[in-house]
């Protein structure tokens, strides 16, 4: 009798274990960056931080390398609910809130810290509010992705003339497409994953994106020229669910809230830390470095996206955060 009622207790201690289990949080944070991006591993820390002080209440599952699907694909999912998590560029989020795509935009910021600020105040929290309403989704934060620089193949790009129907890979939305037109260059969208292809099969004649990610994406490896365009600094967004937001306990969002603040936090830095050295690093890879005219890049881009995206932007808003001090 003693032997089964042992039996009866273990029983019910593994379905109070289980009922725990099936009880906890668990959210997929999706990222098309590879595993050693700064990036991946930003989610990583984050979810150590948050199951540490929830004790496991709450997990957070990293999925990097488009493991999730491209980035159209997860940022759908997560305004769907099917996943909870996505870190992406905020133009990307364009499609829901159109205004949101002007951080995003070549030649607003000045720095890191602008991006910081500016997203901290009133217009970040004009944009996150419209960004639940309109798609029930929230912003989590914003990260420093880094400031973009232009790879080429095998043409030397020294001034803006020089992109003449230069076919330049772009991610697939109407900024970075504007962007390109405004060089002369043929956009040619892509998705991430098969860019490293791209360029080493010569499909595209050149790509652009920060440092970093020139370095986790080994696009120096298939890219003779590195120019130092510095046209847009990138804002990422931290982005989850509404829906799978609000079941959280508040005590757990707070967890949540502060773990993504410090994980951004060192994103952040490691980003800047980075970005300091690699123009080095490959150069002795063998990448020619070129400083080229940055005003006639800058140019032509003011001249004629600001008035392009006006309507979309809402009226002064991409001066507001250009004097934003």
């Amino acid at each position: 009798m003693k032997k089964w009622l042992g039996v009866l207790a273990s029983v019910g201690l593994l379905c109070m274990l289980a009922t725990t289990v099936e009880a906890g949080t668990i959210l997929r944070w999706g990222e098309t960056q590879a595993a050693e991006h700064v990036a991946s591993k930003m989610i990583e820390r984050a979810a150590k931080k948050v199951s540490e002080a929830t004790q496991g209440r709450v997990q957070i599952q990293a999925y990097p390398n488009s493991q999730l699907g491209s980035s159209k694909d997860m940022i759908e999912a997560v305004g769907l609910g099917t996943q909870e998590i996505v870190t992406e560029g905020a133009a990307n989020f364009g499609q829901f809130v159109p205004s949101i795509s002007v951080i995003e935009s070549p030649y607003v910021w000045r720095d890191a810290a602008h991006l910081a600020k500016v997203m901290a105040g009133p217009i970040g929290e004009d944009l996150n509010k419209q960004l639940i309403e309109k798609r029930g989704m929230r912003i989590l934060g914003t990260t420093y992705y880094g400031v973009r620089q232009l790879t080429t193949t095998s043409k030397p790009v020294r001034t803006v003339a020089d992109m003449k129907d230069f076919k330049l890979r772009v991610p697939e939305n109407e900024v970075f497409l504007a962007m390109a037109r405004a060089w002369g260059a043929k956009p040619t969208p892509m998705t991430f994953g098969e860019l490293y292809l791209g360029l080493r099969q010569n499909v595209v004649d050149g790509q652009e994106n920060p440092l970093p990610t020139i370095e986790s994406g080994k696009f120096f490896e298939v890219q003779k020229y590195l120019v130092l365009t510095s046209h847009i600094l990138t804002p990422r967004l931290v982005v989850i669910n509404e829906k799978s937001w609000q079941a959280i306990p508040a005590a757990d969002r707070r967890i949540i809230s502060d773990a993504v603040a410090e994980a951004i936090a060192w994103n952040n830095q490691e980003t800047l830390a980075a970005e300091r050295v690699l123009a080095d690093k490959f150069k002795k890879a063998g990448m020619e470095v070129i400083q080229p005219d940055v005003e006639s890049f800058r140019k032509p881009v003011l001249e004629t996206l600001p008035k392009m995206f006006e309507a979309k932007w809402g009226k002064g808003l991409f001066e507001r955060i250009m004097e934003t001090k």
